[in-house]
C-alpha cells in the first residue's frame, strides 16, 4: 500500500532487501574470482582524486575505511558540505563509482540483452537514483573516436586495452576489463526548509515543511546498495550463460 507519509515503495527502506540479496550475490561472485567495490566519486560538487590503477585492477583497496574514497582531505571537505546542508535544514546529493574486477569476457549481449542495461535496471530501482553511466559515459561524448576507443594490446601474455573508455563493455559484451559505473544520487528530498505545494483538499497553494530525523546526504549510506544491486545483475547474467 502507498504511505502517502513517505515509508512505502518510494522510501530508501527498499535497500535493506537490495542489500541482502546483493551481498549473497557478492560472496557467490567472489568464489569465481569476480570482485565488485564502489567508492564516494563526488558530493555537492567535491570531487574525490581520480582512480590510477593498472588496466585490471583498480585501486579501490585503498579507500578510507570510516568514508569510502581515496583521498581523505577530499572526504573531509564532503563531509563539512553535509554538515552545512543539515545546518541549514537542506539536502546535498552526488555520485557514486563501482567497479566489477575479474568479470569474464563475452557475458551480455546487443540491444536489449546488453550487459549496461541489465545492471541499469536493477541499478534505477535504488531510490534517488536519477542516472548511471559506464566507462567515460558523458564525457565521451565531447571525444574524437580516436581519443575514445580502447586501443588493444598483449600485456603479460594476456589481450588487454591499454584505456578503459568503455568501462568494460562493447557492444553490450564484456571485453574482460573492469566494468566501471558510476551512478547519480539526487539529494535528500524531505527537508526540513519550508517549501512551496499545493493542498489536494482545497486545490490551493500553500507551504509545507517536514518533521522529523531525515539524512542530509544518503550518498555514503548508498555505496553498499549499489554494490550490492550490481552483484545481483552481475550474478543474475552468470546464471543464464
Amino acid at each position: 500500500y502507498q504511505d502517502v507519509a513517505g515509508g512505502g515503495h518510494f522510501s530508501g527502506r527498499l535497500t535493506a532487501p537490495i542489500c541482502i540479496a546483493g551481498g549473497l550475490c557478492k560472496q557467490w561472485l567472489a568464489l569465481q574470482g569476480i570482485e565488485i567495490s564502489a567508492r564516494i566519486f563526488s558530493i555537492a560538487g567535491i570531487m574525490d582524486e581520480p582512480i590510477s590503477w593498472d588496466p585490471l585492477k583498480p585501486d579501490f583497496h585503498k579507500l578510507c575505511s570510516d568514508f569510502p574514497v581515496l583521498n581523505s582531505e577530499a572526504g573531509a571537505k564532503m563531509q563539512a558540505a553535509i554538515a552545512k546542508a543539515k545546518a541549514d535544514g537542506d539536502s546535498v546529493g552526488g555520485v557514486i563509482e563501482c567497479a566489477v574486477i575479474g568479470l569474464p569476457a563475452g557475458l551480455g549481449g546487443p540491444l536489449f540483452g546488453g550487459m549496461e542495461g541489465k545492471i541499469a535496471q536493477v541499478v534505477y530501482g535504488i531510490p534517488a537514483v536519477k542516472g548511471v553511466e559506464f566507462g567515460a559515459g558523458f564525457h565521451s561524448a565531447a571525444l574524437r573516436g580516436s581519443e575514445n576507443n580502447d586501443e588493444y594490446a598483449v600485456i603479460e601474455g594476456k589481450i588487454q586495452t591499454k584505456t578503459n573508455n568503455s568501462g568494460g563493455i562493447l557492444g553490450g559484451i564484456t571485453t574482460g576489463m573492469p566494468l566501471m559505473l558510476k551512478a547519480a544520487i539526487k539529494p535528500t528530498p524531505s527537508i526540513l526548509m519550508q517549501q512551496q505545494t499545493v493542498s489536494l483538499k482545497t486545490m490551493e497553494e500553500t507551504t509545507l515543511q517536514i518533521q522529523g530525523r531525515h539524512d542530509p546526504c544518503i550518498v555514503p549510506r548508498a555505496v553498499p546498495v549499489i554494490e550490492a544491486a550490481v552483484a545481483i545483475a552481475i550474478y543474475d547474467t552468470l546464471l543464464d550463460t
